[in-house]
């Protein structure tokens, strides 16, 4: 997207006023999306979004600019712009050369999305509307998406680095409403990765609008759950949903850095179960958060947050790393070359155990068996959250039985990763978009079937 050349001569502008550190950030978006709803095609929509984004930090201080112009002449009027808002007096600093940085593949595309005609993929949403339609008579609204986004990225900085990368996401997503007479549900079901149109060769979209209509029927005749302090056992189709919320966004160090995070300070420390080992890997292929490299050019890794049930690290950007004297892990990602860099999930997920699944639901005298996870708020501060289950049945004297409607988890993440008790040898993952500071990026998060011996359900029934 920008030469070489041009890339050292930004970095020496940049840094003609002064700064410790210079950075360009270069992205280029290639998007198709259609939507099918009310049994028709309502949206198609194709375009490409390029654009650079350039960074000067300044001891605690960061300046930054970004603009739609990738010619020289725009860059260049960027980069001076964007120095001149320093401090005058400051020493000049000279970039290092650029090295281009070796990067691997981490998700190869074997079927290029943008090589598929329009009509096979008008034939996803169709297979899809048309599966959560006929499951059941109640299923009263479909919708479909489909999106493939083609996204590449060059960083270059003042340290030397040139990395490219190029990942390909692909998602079809389906939105089943259920209504039977005043009652209406609601359900979706995602099937997304860093991959190509291969995807749906492992996830078959009528599975898909069957089974995003199964839970939102289900939901319409479950009895509504009961409050109270229950043992509850975390199905792995619940995917890492807790773990991404109650305990991810936590480890991410810029919160660390603030001293806002429960976990800051307890590096070395017990924060959960000895049965409990929590990662983050972003070389995971073909997984929705993978990617070769991090938004600053440092490569993806698999980073150990929680070993064993001791506190082992932090999720770090460049600028989180040098402030708290840590090394990098690749998690400084960005919405776009529109945002800054800030410490971000991947993949994460809670190591399988060695539990029989089925056993730890038998068990279970009576208590709850959570299948899957809807939205839910945490305050990293405290860890306190509150968690909603789109999916949840009664577990009487080990059997999964009625199924319930409107059950809310509320507890503290470290006391309630401390009380696991059961870790099953199965590992689910879910996939979704995560927001932070106004940026959203995509992750997905993974766990094994869990028990957890205490836990407060909020519910309905007396």
């Amino acid at each position: 997207m920008i030469p070489p050349q041009l890339l050292s001569r930004l970095l020496e502008s940049l840094l003609s006023r002064g700064g410790d550190f210079a950075e360009i950030f270069a992205e280029e978006a290639r998007a198709t999306s259609l939507l099918r709803e009310d049994g028709r095609v309502q949206e198609a929509a194709s375009g490409t979004d390029r654009g650079a984004g350039l960074r000067i930090v300044h001891g605690d201080l960061t300046y930054f600019a970004n603009g739609n112009d990738l010619s020289a002449e725009g860059l260049l009027t960027l980069a001076r712009n964007l120095a001149s808002a320093l401090p005058d007096g400051l020493p000049q600093r000279q970039p290092a050369p650029l090295r281009l940085v070796e990067v691997p593949v981490v998700s190869p595309v074997r079927i290029e999305p943008a090589s598929v005609p329009l009509d096979a993929k008008v034939d996803l949403l169709e297979r899809a509307d048309r599966a959560a339609r006929a499951a059941d008579r109640r299923v009263a609204q479909v919708a479909v998406r489909y999106r493939e986004t083609d996204r590449s990225v060059l960083v270059a900085n003042s340290h030397g680095v040139l990395a490219r990368d190029r990942t390909v996401y692909t998602t079809l997503a389906c939105q089943v409403i259920a209504r039977e007479g005043a009652d209406t549900r609601a359900s979706q079901r995602v099937a997304a990765g860093t991959c190509g149109f291969e995807l749906f060769e492992q996830q078959d979209p009528d599975a898909l609008g069957r089974e995003a209509a199964r839970v939102a029927c289900l939901q319409l005749a479950a009895e509504p759950a009961p409050a109270g302090t229950f043992t509850v056992v975390l199905s792995s189709r619940a995917g890492g949903t807790m773990i991404h919320e109650a305990c991810g966004h936590g480890l991410e160090a810029d919160f660390i850095e603030k001293g806002l995070s429960v976990y800051a300070g307890k590096l070395g420390t017990k924060v959960a179960a000895e049965t409990v080992t929590v990662v983050d890997d972003g070389t995971l292929p073909g997984r929705r958060g993978s990617s070769a490299m991090d938004d600053e050019g440092t490569l993806s890794r698999r980073a150990v947050l929680i070993e064993r049930g001791i506190l082992k690290g932090y999720l770090h950007s460049l600028r989180t790393a040098w402030r708290l004297g840590q090394e990098p892990t690749g998690h400084g990602r960005r919405e776009s070359f529109r945002h800054l860099p800030i410490p971000r999930m991947r993949n994460t997920m809670i190591l399988p155990g060695d539990d029989d699944p089925e056993q730890i639901v038998a068990s279970v005298e009576d208590g709850i068996l959570v299948a899957e996870m809807g939205g839910g708020e945490v305050d990293i501060v405290s860890g306190n959250f509150v968690f909603h289950c789109t999916e949840a049945y009664r577990i009487r004297r080990g059997r999964v039985a009625e199924p319930l409607r409107d059950a809310i988890l509320t507890g503290n993440g470290i006391e309630v990763l401390t009380s696991i008790d059961r870790v099953g040898s199965d590992l689910g993952f879910q996939v979704g978009t995560c927001g932070k500071d106004g940026q959203g990026v995509p992750v997905s998060d993974a766990q094994p079937t869990l028990r957890i011996p205490r836990i407060v359900v909020g519910g309905r029934a007396g």
